[in-house]
């Protein structure tokens, strides 16, 4: 099956004098089911429409958005596989070098906000054309959001971009079911019942379903506590089962959120992974980066009950987790098998959370998540089904196919999830079959203060997780590392949490190579957390460390050992009134006098 046309003249090539859907891309087009461009424009020419992709334009320039003239049904427009502005900036908002998503890493080959500034272009351009955004950007961004970069709080991305739909999630049901009302007909304006997709309106008489009005934009922007109030509705409702409809009052207007799509069943997740994709960049490129991790990587579940309130995925793919069948997974394990560049290491096999592979409980098929409880934190629910059979299987069925040499798990383990197994078989075989040399968990931090506030379990049980790791591997005849995932500033970490994290590095003998700095992206709990200084779930303060100084220091005690960081931990340990831990006893982080050299110190991954 070839790529899709990137150009007029191989849309013409491929016998199509008009598509159905021009697809407006914020990355280079990479035909592989990592990608969501890639999932949706292969899913609507399975369902017999056709598509061009448009990927990159100079915004600059009209004629690039009017190359592929008129398309019969509409123009879809996403800013790529991740939101333009984390792509674009660190979270010291510096620009960013290097631009995965683009051939040979080059950066500027797209806009800020591309999701805007492409629709608006094809607004101008095509003023009767419906237009239709979605992906990453669009979805976390369908409501009125905190935005870091601005420092203020933004529209619904639908009403600064003037798009005609908003899809949100994960959307290959949803994008059938627009493309099927668009071809019988059915003016774009009247696309309002199809779940996964926001809509703007004047008057809400046509509405007869439940819905919960939330404060108006106006509403937020002036008060901090009814922003919290407001993010929390939205929070609790991002189950496809027990959402109700969300609609949002702007001057004039009201922006109408249906309910979240449903969790793709097992045979439709099958079906969207059978599909003929080229799992590579497109032949006019010569190298897009992001490829390198996932071209030998296989997705084997959707969603994530693991509550991270730093994490958007349950904004965007929900809590229930959708998985695929053994025999769908080892077909495309037998394909990537075939693949010239193949060297017999299958690089991952996994999702958002690699080993979860099953609902939580027998009650969310029918019944969906809880919308005021969590499955994991802060302690496992009773209804918990722990369960690593199917995962099991289906890596044992991989690994052991002719031309694979190691099976590797990349994509992150559930060290909590991993724990409440009382069958220890997938622990062994992780152990055993699955590790790279070295293994990456996330335990994010030590303190209590920031782990609550970041919907993660106690230190206790991870640190019970390192023991029972380093037992097994000595059991297997194993000597394989241990790399702790740990990030500072989060809200609720202050200076004496970031100091009993520093303390714990010294007592293991590790320093990061490199320190995650809270960024706060939109969708997320935290990001609520750090623009308004409350927890919206009780609505009680919460420290926020928002300083340049007092993010240093935080960075700082991760990485104590670095002569370059001396004088902030220094100052950082007086301001804590901590000057037991400035000295020479085996439990100082630094030493009374600054060092002329350097210090012998431990980079990257610790051993028992």
């Amino acid at each position: 099956m070839a790529f899709l046309p990137t150009t007029r003249e191989e849309m013409l090539a491929q016998g199509y004098e008009q598509v159905d859907f021009v697809y407006v891309l914020g990355d280079a087009y990479v035909d592989h089911p990592s990608f969501g461009a890639a999932i949706i424009t292969r899913t609507l020419q399975a369902f017999g429409y056709s598509c061009a992709i448009l990927s990159q334009p100079d915004w600059h320039k009209d004629e690039e958005f009017l190359q592929f003239g008129l398309p019969r049904l509409g123009f879809l427009v996403s800013a790529g596989n991740i939101d333009s502005m984390v792509n674009h900036y660190s979270v010291n908002k510096r620009r960013r070098d290097k631009d995965y998503y683009t051939d040979d890493g080059v950066m500027g080959k797209r806009p800020d906000r591309p999701t805007i500034v492409y629709t608006q272009i094809l607004k101008r351009l095509f003023p009767d054309v419906p237009v239709l955004v979605g992906g990453v950007e669009a979805s976390l961004r369908r409501l009125a959001h905190y935005d870091y970069w601005d420092d203020k709080v933004r529209r619904s991305i639908l009403m600064d971009s003037q798009a005609d739909l908003l899809m949100f999630g994960m959307g290959e049901n949803t994008i059938v079911e627009v493309a099927d009302a668009l071809a019988s007909g059915m003016a774009v304006k009247d696309i309002c019942y199809i779940r996964g997709t926001v809509w703007k309106t004047k008057s809400l008489d046509m509405i007869v379903d439940e819905y919960i009005m939330l404060p108006s934009y106006e509403e937020i922007c002036k008060d901090k506590k009814t922003y919290a109030k407001s993010f929390l509705t939205q929070y609790e409702n991002q189950d496809a089962i027990n959402a109700k409809m969300l609609i949002e009052p702007y001057e004039g207007w009201y922006v109408v959120c249906n309910q979240p799509p449903l969790p793709l069943t097992q045979e439709q997740m099958d079906f969207t992974y059978s599909l003929p994709y080229e799992r590579t960049f497109h032949p006019k490129y010569h190298y897009v980066p992001a490829i390198e991790e996932v071209q030998f990587s296989i997705t084997s579940n959707r969603g994530c009950f693991g509550a991270c309130t730093f994490c958007a995925i349950t904004s965007h793919q929900g809590r229930v987790i959708s998985t695929r069948s053994v025999e769908s997974v080892v077909e495309e394990a037998k394909t990537i098998t075939q693949m010239p560049n193949f060297k017999g290491y299958i690089h991952d096999v996994g999702g958002p959370s690699a080993n979860f592979s099953r609902p939580t409980c027998d009650k969310q098929t029918t019944h969906g998540a809880c919308p005021k409880k969590q499955c994991l934190w802060p302690k496992p629910c009773s209804n918990l089904k722990v369960d690593h059979t199917h995962y099991v299987d289906m890596l044992n069925a991989v690994r052991a196919l002719p031309g694979i040499k190691k099976v590797f798990i990349r994509s992150g383990i559930r060290y909590d999830y991993l724990m409440y197994d009382k069958d220890e078989t997938f622990f062994d075989q992780l152990v055993k079959h699955h590790i790279s040399g070295q293994l990456k968990v996330a335990p994010e931090h030590i303190s209590a203060n920031a782990l609550d506030k970041m919907g993660k379990p106690r230190k206790e049980l991870y640190l019970k997780f390192v023991d029972k790791y380093y037992e097994k591997n000595k059991q297997f005849g194993k000597n394989q590392y241990l790399v702790p995932y740990l990030m500072s500033s989060h809200p609720g970490c202050d200076l004496n949490s970031a100091i009993e994290l520093a303390c714990y590095l010294k007592k293991i003998h590790h320093t990061p190579k490199q320190v995650q700095d809270f960024y706060p992206t939109p969708g997320t709990l935290a990001t609520c957390m750090y623009y308004t200084g409350i927890d919206p779930r009780n609505m009680k303060p919460v420290y926020v460390a928002k300083t340049y100084e007092e993010k240093l220091e935080q960075r700082a005690l991760m990485q104590f050992s670095y002569p370059k960081n001396y004088d902030i931990v220094y100052r950082a340990l007086k301001k804590a009134h901590r000057e037991d831990l400035i000295g020479s006893s085996s439990k100082c982080l630094i030493p009374a006098k600054k060092p002329k050299d350097s210090f012998v110190h431990r980079k990257g991954a610790h051993k028992r």
